[in-house]
């Protein structure tokens, strides 16, 4: 009886660590596009905070990738380029420069999306995955919730077109990563130190070509970004994100990022003050449960 016991309540604290990991990764990713978005309002440039954003990362993870090599050994050139620009420096270029001119309410709903359905588009065209009623059900409305938003911008020219072109292009280059990733054969660190490596040396040369601000930039913005974007979202989000997966598993787990678009949406009215109406709250409510029956995760299966 006792042995039963210990394994029910050591099953129970790993279910309760995957979902404060979910929790905490999904808080993590509504602040990163909250801060993000600020940082518009700051001299800080795209590349100044993508140096913050992977330089952390890379020299925190650095005993990881100088024992992979920077092309390790088993894994196709063609797959760790796509890893590193669907999750590393094109991807982050590609959303910051979106995200500087998008609301943050509609940054996480073209985004968090836009991610789901990409993924589920190339699992479907290029592996041959067969999504049941309930995940083609979750796609719609994640199409649904992307609708009310270009409606609501056409009518009132409140977002610029460059919105609706970047951020689905950068959740392609997400949902390419997640595939390939799969496909490498590394783990969830080793993947992180080699996409933050690569991700930080090519910012470094694009700092050498476009310039910096970062010397001159007020301290007080440097920690915020040093913050949101190196310490939380580049260490602690995938540190919490493997937890996640681990207890719950990736379906579950997924499921979580349905809540980023609506904090996205609030934190944006409360700490950002922007104008939040009915259309706005309708599109993130309809794409967040969209993405969580795009995971599966009220599938029979």
């Amino acid at each position: 009886m006792s042995a039963v016991t210990f394994t029910n309540n050591e099953k129970s604290t790993s279910t309760t660590v995957g979902y404060a990991g979910a929790v905490v990764t999904v808080l993590i990713w509504a602040a990163w596009i909250l801060a993000t978005r600020h940082s518009a309002t700051t001299q800080l440039g795209t590349i100044d905070i993508g140096l913050i954003r992977y330089g952390i990362p890379a020299l925190a993870l650095a005993p990881v990738w100088l024992k992979t090599g920077l092309l390790p050994k088993g894994v196709p050139i063609a797959l760790l380029v796509t890893m590193v620009a669907g999750a590393g420096a094109v991807f982050f270029q590609l959303t910051t420069s979106a995200i500087h001119s998008t609301p943050a309410s509609a940054a996480g709903i073209l985004l968090g999306g836009s991610m789901s359905l990409a993924t589920a588009l190339i699992g479907v065209i290029g592996f041959q995955e067969r999504p049941d009623v309930m995940r083609v059900f979750g796609l719609a409305a994640i199409v649904a919730g992307v609708a009310i938003l270009l409606v609501r911008s056409l009518a009132g020219a409140s977002l610029p077109g460059s919105s609706f072109v970047l951020l689905p292009m950068a959740a392609v280059l997400w949902a390419s990563y997640t595939h390939a990733f799969r496909r490498s054969g590394l783990t969830a660190v080793q993947a992180s130190a080699l996409i933050a490596v690569w991700s930080f040396l090519i910012h470094i040369v694009l700092a050498i070509v476009f310039g910096t601000s970062i010397a001159s930039a007020p301290l007080g913005e440097i920690g915020l970004q040093v913050l949101s974007q190196g310490l939380l979202s580049g260490l602690a989000a995938t540190v919490a994100y493997g937890l996640a997966v681990h207890a719950l598993g990736g379906t579950q787990a997924a499921a979580f990022t349905a809540i980023t678009p609506v904090l996205a949406t609030i934190g944006g009215g409360m700490l950002l003050g922007e104008e939040i109406g009915i259309a706005e709250i309708a599109a993130a409510i309809i794409t967040g449960l969209g993405v969580a029956l795009s995971t599966g995760i009220a599938s029979r299966r």
